[in-house]
């Protein structure tokens, strides 16, 4: 039912009808507040000529409930927030019921929200309740003619339904709120999920994990704690500022709300600024103190890892809803810092293998020399220095003897002058010395354990390009034996890991060297001795004995000298391929099927697996979809004689027809080939299934031994006498009973270290039609380097070393 106004005298008036139904099939047309607000404003106005109508929803803001004008019609504009208590508006919250003020009882301080620019004859408000609560307000404002209790009871009925319809619009824009805050927060965790993910460096995980906590929680600080060896919780990294806590800090189970956290494993949420805990942990800080504290553990496959805390909300306290959010994220953090631990694991397996194998380098020989460059070379498998290098102390004065990259050391070049002298600024002392540069070039700053050896420093660093250089002496029970030295660009190049690699590394080398050096004063005095045994018992002789001793020993010596005999070289032989190729694939994917194995003999372009391609067959579905819709419309438009029409179209399919090659090329490059007629030697494919491979990643290889090459390990004492072509036989161990002939094709230019000998690799060409000598195949080869007398072939390898004694002792 429409209410009906009438005038002074009694009679109705027709354009004064408020058609209820109108109004309220129009409100249901719209979901939100504004829309809805605003057609009860136009709706009130155009019923009171020459009026203004505002439309308030009582809202909820930090500092208390206020009046929010949510639709104004007629020109007079309110404050956007006006406080619940305010004016004419604060009478209306104190009793919701319809008030009627005219220009005689209004002061302009009664009505001081509202932006007037005419004169106003009266002022009057219907309450918009729901349930018996005061959700808004209309307000209306005549400039004509004041209205009178009659007028305003008539409008009432319409208030009724306003009321509901606004509240339903705040509940339906609350829940949509909520839900996109939902779907916000799930975003949120999976855009922290991927940062997360993003690294397996622990000094760089630990900041990305405190800075998305803080971002997401909006809190003052985020304290990362780590359990240690012992079980106590270190402070690994603090985000923000918390002056209760620093980086570095140690707390045990009951000395505070993160140990407590860690014994118990159960998150702790503290909103009471005077819980005895946060008064505990306040004590004697001024500002910054405590007043709300979240903490949860990081728990990885149930056990703790460490603890997480965050420490005062910007906008409120803590709640239930933070404490499920710090959750969820300490799971994905925990995932992430079980994995960078794994690489850490394997970095410090990796260390000690190095270790190990530099152990194996320098304790498998005596020679100084090679025992120095495996101290200088080995190590930059897992430290990530540009030049490491060691000099040695000769009668009190450190002299550089091997630099890595370097066989030999050039005594005038530039670079070995510019170390010798940083060597002598830092010879003085017997402790590690680290020095490094920060900064650019304007404000560099040099850090040095004495003023005396920054401004050396800076010079050398600004010459070199070097930025850290890191000296540890060379000493033991002895003396001192000389420095070990390690240069990089990067200041930071040194973690613990590597500093403790270091030492252990040093403590090695400086048992190696003083073996070595030993070793070159014993041989001399060891070679004399038993000449002259021998040359006493000679003279002892009878003279005759001794003229029969020297004619048999000149015969022999002839006879080795004038009669030839054929000469081979040996060594041991390994079957590598003679041409190989690696499978890699082009774009990134799981690997969805294998269709070959270990040993299959398959021909170039031969699909060896399909790597997943749904997206690229739905890829390719829609641009051929486009493209077929787009000959159709070209073709329409041909037919209807629409020339522009069809041209645009005739471009659009043009540009889709590309598109389906591009989607077909893609799609093609799912299919990994063989590329060329050959064997697959990669063990395990079957077991690639489901992994995932990287565009360049090796997914197999394939190697084609129609004829095979052969490499036999020459010693570098007879790669002189080796001729390019010369005849060779192969056993392998395979054929025991089969011999192979092939020539040398190529001597490799460079030598290869094997223990304590170096060899050069001779190359032989093996016919292997059958492909019965499959790469990797060991055995023995010979090589015939021809004709040379008996005494040349036994006696030459002997001569040869005893002449290097000679030369190393005399030096001429």
């Amino acid at each position: 039912m429409s209410p009906t106004f009438r005038d002074e005298h009694g009679n109705s008036s027709p354009d004064l009808v408020l058609d209820i139904a109108l109004i309220s099939a129009r409100l249901l047309a719209e979901l939100e507040i504004a829309p809805r607000a605003r057609i009860l404003g136009q709706a009130f106005a155009a019923l009171i000529p020459d009026s203004g109508v505002n439309i308030y929803v009582v809202s909820n803001t930090p500092e208390g409930k206020c009046w929010r004008v949510r639709a104004t019609v007629g020109g007079a504009a309110p404050d956007d927030a006006i406080p619940l208590d305010s004016g004419t508006l604060g009478l209306l919250a104190a009793g919701p019921k319809s008030l009627l003020f005219t220009s005689q009882t209004l002061t302009r301080e009664q009505y001081a929200h509202l932006n007037v620019r005419k004169t106003l004859r009266s002022l009057a408000y219907l309450p918009l309740v729901v349930q018996k609560d005061l959700i808004g307000a209309i307000e209306i404002l005549s400039f004509e003619e004041p209205l009178d209790e009659t007028r305003l009871n008539a409008l009432q009925s319409a208030a009724e339904i306003a009321g509901p319809a606004l509240h339903a619009a705040r509940e339906y824009e609350l829940e949509r709120h909520n839900s996109l805050t939902s779907i916000s927060r799930l975003s949120q965790f999976y855009d922290i999920e991927k940062v997360f993910s993003s690294t397996l460096e622990m000094d760089q995980l630990l900041p990305i994990i405190g800075s998305k906590i803080r971002e997401t929680l909006e809190c003052q600080a985020i304290n990362v704690w780590m359990v240690q060896g012992n079980g106590d919780l270190l402070l690994m990294h603090q985000t923000g500022s918390d002056p209760t806590a620093w980086q570095g800090m140690t707390q045990k189970e009951g000395e505070g709300v993160a140990g407590d956290v860690s014994g118990s494993g159960e998150a702790v949420l503290i909103s009471d600024p005077e819980d005895e805990r946060l008064v505990r942990r306040n004590l004697n800080t001024v500002e910054g103190r405590v007043e709300c504290i979240l903490v949860a553990p990081l728990l990885d496959a149930g056990a703790l890892v460490g603890v997480v805390e965050a420490v005062n909300r910007s906008d409120r306290p803590f709640d239930d809803d933070d404490l499920f959010v710090i959750g969820s994220l300490n799971e994905t953090a925990s995932i992430a810092l079980h994995n960078a631990s794994l690489l850490m694991a394997e970095r410090k397996l990796e260390i000690l293998e190095t270790l190990v194998h530099v152990s194996g380098e320098i304790t498998s020989t005596l020679n100084l020399d090679r025992v120095l460059q495996a101290v200088v070379n080995t190590p930059s498998a897992v430290i990530p220095y540009e030049r490491a290098s060691v000099a040695l102390d000769e009668r009190g004065r450190l002299r550089l003897k091997a630099v890595s990259g370097m066989e030999q050391i050039n005594p005038g070049a530039r670079e070995i002058t510019q170390l010798e002298a940083m060597i002598a600024v830092v010879s003085g002392g017997s402790d590690v010395i680290f020095i490094t540069e920060r900064g650019d070039e304007s404000e560099a700053r040099i850090d040095a354990p004495e003023e005396a050896m920054k401004a050396p420093f800076r010079k050398y660093f600004a010459e070199t390009g070097m930025r850290a250089f890191y000296a540890l002496p060379l000493a033991d029970d002895e003396g001192r034996l000389g420095l070990l030295l390690f240069e990089s660009s990067d200041p930071d190049f040194l973690s613990p890991a590597h500093l403790e690699m270091i030492r252990v590394l040093a403590g090695q080398a400086t048992v190696a060297v003083r073996n070595a050096s030993l070793y070159k004063e014993v041989p001399f005095i060891g070679l004399l001795g038993p000449i002259l045994q021998k040359k006493t018992k000679f003279l002892a002789l009878e003279k005759r004995r001794r003229a029969l001793f020297v004619v048999g020993v000149a015969a022999i010596a002839l006879f080795l000298a004038l009669v030839p005999i054929p000469m081979r070289v040996d060594g041991n032989s390994i079957v590598a391929p003679a041409r190989s190729s690696q499978v890699q694939p082009e774009i990134d994917g799981l690997v969805r099927q294998v269709h070959v194995r270990e040993g299959d003999h398959v021909e170039r372009g031969q699909v060896l697996a399909d790597l997943e391609d749904w997206d690229y067959r739905a890829a390719l579905a829609g641009a051929e979809a486009k493209f077929e819709t787009a000959t159709m419309e070209m073709n329409r438009s041909l037919a209807a004689k629409d020339g522009a029409e069809a041209g645009i179209q005739a471009v659009q399919a043009r540009y889709w027809a590309s598109e389906v090659e591009r989607a077909r090329e893609r799609l093609e490059r799912t299919h990994l080939r063989a590329p060329l007629d050959g064997w697959v030697t990669t063990p395990h494919l079957a077991d690639m299934t489901g992994r995932h491979l990287a565009a360049g990643d090796t997914f197999a290889e394939v190697a084609d031994s129609s004829e095979a090459r052969v490499d036999v390990a020459i010693d570098e004492s007879e790669i002189s006498l080796l001729p390019s072509g010369a005849a060779a036989v192969i056993k392998v161990e395979g054929y025991p009973t089969e011999t192979f002939r092939g020539r040398v094709a190529v001597v490799s230019p460079k030598s290869q270290a094997e223990g304590d000998a170096r060899f050069f690799y001779a190359r032989v060409d093996v016919p292997n039609p059958d492909g019965r000598l499959l790469p990797g195949m060991q055995g023995r080869g010979k090589i015939s380097v021809g004709w040379h007398p008996i005494g040349f072939v036994l006696f030459r390898s002997p001569f040869l070393w005893l002449y290097s004694k000679l030369w190393w002792w005399f030096g001429w």
